[in-house]
């Protein structure tokens, strides 16, 4: 009998253009590292008297699908996730390379087909209607740079057999921590020694009655954007900006030789007076737990650039 293994584990990705209901084709293999996306359905125990000591069956309560996606940030799978989290992105570029611009603040959100295969059981489950409801990622100096994305799916449909049929097999070329910078209004952020980045559209899980137990959708709500920077303590830049109240414009970016590029812009970013400690005889450090807000002039809280070879997604 074949044991299920993480290492051939296939994941395949497919925009859907009627919500929850799945693609026949034009299906994508992505990379993952791991993936907590399931649908689970407790038990609850049965409150009823007058049959003894031993208790009666236990009924089904509401199904709930939803999970963790980890995924590598790269140049060409990583904009898939990046227009399921923010919407169509607007591409630029009469021929390679293409830059394509992902805004905060759209009121609509396209939903994923993905199904999750693991061919030696087998068993393949496809969640319909997965909508992003966060996306989040670290910043530092060393080790593999990936990406967590939480999503919201209508449910969960397994089979024996795919029904993705055959992926298109995407590139992977993967930005590393190496490649990151970090700028404050245009010019470089010295001695940041790590941050966290987490846009969320806060869904609104739409649970109506329905014999199938699932839900009828999952609306955005107020967008999100935080993060927390820890700084090695060298001067007052930081430090007087969040004593003024006033905000700046944060750029996290990373740059490969081959010329593919992520930039990440954070329009309006307001920084927390932060507690100063002193641990002991190391480097004083101060950690900003930042938030950001629509920007007036650019009028938008944040915005995505990815440059790649895709000419379209």
């Amino acid at each position: 009998m074949a044991r299920a293994q993480g290492a051939r584990a296939q994941m395949a990705l497919a925009f859907e253009s009627v919500y929850g209901t799945p693609p026949a084709s034009g299906y994508f293999k992505m990379p993952f590292a791991s993936s907590t996306l399931g649908a689970e359905q407790p038990l609850l125990e049965s409150e009823l008297l007058g049959y003894g000591r031993d208790p009666l069956a236990p009924i089904k309560d509401a199904l709930t699908a939803d999970g963790d996606v980890v995924v590598p940030i790269d140049a060409i799978g990583f904009g898939y996730w990046l227009k399921a989290a923010f919407g169509e992105p607007t591409t630029t570029g009469a021929e390679a390379p293409y830059t394509h611009e992902y805004r905060s603040g759209g009121w609509t959100l396209p939903s994923l087909a993905i199904e999750i295969g693991m061919p030696e059981v087998p068993r393949f489950a496809m969640y319909a209607g997965c909508v992003v409801d966060q996306l989040s990622w670290q910043m530092q100096r060393s080790g593999l740079l990936t990406a967590s994305v939480s999503l919201v799916a209508q449910g969960e449909t397994p089979a024996t057999t795919t029904n993705a049929g055959t992926p298109t097999e995407i590139s992977l070329v993967r930005f590393g921590h190496f490649n990151g910078s970090i700028k404050r209004e245009g010019v470089v952020l010295g001695n940041v020694v790590s941050t966290q980045i987490t846009y969320a559209n806060n869904l609104d899980r739409i649970e109506t009655i329905r014999a199938d137990g699932k839900i009828d959708g999952a609306d955005p709500s107020m967008a999100a954007l935080t993060g927390s920077m820890e700084v090695r303590f060298a001067d007052n830049t930081l430090m007087n900006q969040a004593i003024d109240g006033t905000a700046c414009e944060l750029e996290f970016a990373y740059t490969l030789a081959s010329g593919e590029s992520l930039t990440f812009t954070v329009h309006s970013v307001y920084l927390p007076r932060p507690r100063m400690e002193i641990g002991g005889p190391q480097g004083v450090q101060a950690t900003f737990d930042w938030q950001a807000a629509k920007d007036a002039v650019v009028g938008r809280m944040c915005t995505v650039e990815l440059v790649n070879d895709v000419a379209d997604y």
